[in-house]
């Protein structure tokens, strides 16, 4: 049991102050509860100034005016130390903390590079492991289609016959010459740059001329990409977010590894993405990224952006890439099981 002190707080005393001191002269703590009720005796006395908290026990016995009343004081008003701990809030989730123990766990090739992005759809809570810039490879395709349907929109209009055509073999089998295509209609670099500013994407640079495939990006860029993807606050239309997710969600058979592989349960089969895979001429070594949503058992969806290089096989750097994802959605997962 913990000792109450009671503590009469100075300034001018209110008319309501005033007249419970003409009728109660202190009150004193005689007791208290486990629970935290607190047992007070008044007593009486004809004089309107303050009395002390203190009074001897000779006085209290000999007083022939004393009343004694038991009042009780509901713990919220005076919380006992058991019931603030339990009104004290949790801690707050590092997230961040949590997706680089787990990035860290898994085992990436000397001179190899990671870096992943993840988001929780319902709650909105984020993680973000690295900010290196990456080359795109073909993950840049969803940023491509992503500015010529805000160009579309801009105009009022919807994508021409050939533009469709264009759009679908670029995301779903991954059309290089549908890309360059698309690309020079956007404008090039010039164009997914004003495209992007729009977007919120910060750290994002095109590549030169033709080069789409070399365009610099980073993790939390293309986690950006996807809320505008996939996210009701958007630069895009109701309309373009779900043309560009069916197709993402029409991946060709053999190109739908990546940030597919965190998907588990029921829901392991709903999943929308886009994947790059270059290799360096210079060093030979690969570029390997996935981007997109997934779901898991239980409705939860993720939006996942891994991106990698260095990687000395294809298959080396699609098994990083998936090994990563999956870290990235058990951070927040494991919390629903």
């Amino acid at each position: 049991m913990f000792p109450h002190r009671a503590r009469l707080c100075s300034g001018r005393p209110s008319r309501r102050r005033s007249l419970l001191y003409a009728s109660v002269a202190s009150v004193v703590l005689v007791g208290a509860t486990s629970s935290g009720t607190l047992y007070v005796k008044a007593q009486a006395h004809d004089g309107e100034g303050l009395v002390s908290s203190s009074v001897s026990r000779g006085a209290e016995a000999s007083s022939g005016a004393t009343t004694a009343m038991e009042a009780t004081v509901e713990s919220s008003a005076v919380p006992t130390a058991a019931a603030s701990s339990r009104t004290r809030p949790s801690p707050a989730v590092d997230r961040d903390a949590l997706l680089a123990e787990a990035v860290k766990a898994v085992a990436v090739e000397d001179g190899a590079a990671v870096s992943v992005a993840v988001l929780e759809v319902s709650s909105g809570e984020s993680a973000v492991y690295g900010d290196g810039a990456f080359d795109t490879a073909s993950i840049v395709k969803v940023d491509i289609l992503a500015s010529l349907l805000l160009r579309a929109q801009d105009a009022e209009r919807g994508l021409t016959a050939q533009e469709k055509t264009y759009a679908a073999a670029m995301i779903r089998n991954s059309d290089n010459a549908s890309a360059t295509a698309l690309w020079t209609a956007i404008g090039q670099a010039q164009g997914l740059r004003a495209a992007n500013e729009r977007f919120g994407l910060r750290d994002t640079e095109g590549g030169d001329g033709a080069l789409w495939g070399l365009t610099q990006t980073t993790a939390a860029d293309q986690l950006t990409l996807l809320r505008q993807a996939f996210g009701e606050k958007s630069e895009l239309s109701e309309g373009s977010r779900a043309y560009l997710a069916g197709l993402m969600g029409e991946i060709a058979v053999g190109q739908d590894w990546g940030v597919s592989a965190a998907g588990s349960g029921t829901g392991a089969s709903e999943f929308a993405l886009k994947n790059g895979w270059l290799p360096r001429s210079a060093t030979g070594l690969w570029d390997i990224n996935s981007v997109g949503r997934v779901g898991v058992d239980g409705g939860r969806e993720y939006l996942v952006a891994v991106l990698s290089d260095g990687n000395s096989s294809k298959e080396k750097g699609i098994s990083v890439v998936e090994a990563v994802a999956k870290a990235a959605v058990a951070c927040f997962d494991s919390e629903g099981d």
